[in-house]
């Protein structure tokens, strides 16, 4: 058989995409149990070598195994990637989905480093694959509310970029009444606007770093103005967040049996509790993470 042939019958063997895909992508199996804890394992020990990596001081023995194990986890993770899109029923919704850019991600790293030394420290992204762990383990209420909170997210995006805006507007305006103010000082740290900017983005954040301070009066009572402008501004985005949550409850709870059509279900209620009828459920558990 010639090697065209072969590779042609690798790329369309159902049998070999059935039996990896039942590995690769179900959790239910005892040898996809096995092979994503075996993943999780690879992934935390990647993560843990680049922390030690990175520690000043490291034995010049430990130099050689290390990168040694970084290639064996980046090739490791490669081929799982790979995997993925070949048993994959629908290759492009895995690439483009959160879960393959994650995958993509984490294999790259190594690969940048060859142009960009300082890159290989990316692979700390590898972090966001624990996230499979909700799944092996059967935490799936832990999953839906994860979900749940990326929907509110979603929803109130305008509103936190409208608000954000107004929050950059503020701060440029404050920054620059603060450079007029302290500005003319001798030997002041508000010598220009983008250094006002900064202190005034640290000071409404309420980090105050302390590094750049007033020594006017009038500056220091813009100051805790600012201050108190501050803790009321940090609110706001929790509080439309919320509220689009408590609005995604409240649509839960209106929700009305398709048997009985009586509403006031239990939070994540998957039947009925009245008459024992299975509940409409829009958003399916996708396997392909």
């Amino acid at each position: 058989m010639k090697l065209t042939e072969r590779l042609n019958h690798f790329l369309h063997d159902k049998a070999l995409k059935q039996k990896l895909y039942v590995i690769i992508f179900e959790a239910d199996t005892p040898a996809g149990k096995g092979f994503d804890i075996i993943l999780i394992i690879c992934i935390l020990l990647s993560i843990l070598l680049a922390i030690v990596e990175s520690m000043p001081n490291l034995p010049a023995f430990l130099t050689t195994p290390f990168i040694v194990l970084e290639y064996v986890f980046t090739a490791i993770f490669t081929v799982e990637y790979l995997a993925r899109i070949y048993c994959s029923p629908q290759p492009r919704k895995y690439i483009f989905s959160f879960f393959g850019i994650v995958d993509l991600m984490a294999t790259l790293p190594l690969y940048l480093a060859f142009l960009l030394p300082g890159a290989r420290y990316l692979l700390i992204i590898r972090a966001f694959r624990i996230i499979r762990v909700f799944r092996i383990f059967k935490l799936f209420n832990f999953w839906i509310e994860g979900e749940r909170l990326l929907d509110s997210l979603r929803e109130s995006s305008r509103k936190i970029a409208v608000f954000f805006l107004f929050v950059v507007i503020l701060v440029i305006s404050i920054g620059t009444l603060m450079y007029m103010i302290e500005g003319t000082q001798p030997g002041t740290q508000f010598s220009n606007i983008p250094n006002s900017i900064y202190w005034a983005c640290v000071t409404l954040t309420t980090v105050g770093y302390g590094d750049i301070t007033p020594a006017t009066a009038l500056g220091k009572f813009l100051s805790a103005c600012v201050m108190l402008i501050g803790y009321t501004i940090i609110a706001v985005p929790t509080g439309i967040v919320s509220v689009s949550m408590m609005k995604e409850y409240k649509k839960y709870k209106k929700m009305a049996c398709p048997n009985c059509h009586r509403t006031d279900h239990e939070e994540n209620a998957k039947y009925c509790q009245y008459c024992g009828h299975e509940l409409p459920n829009d958003k399916k558990k996708d396997v392909s993470v």
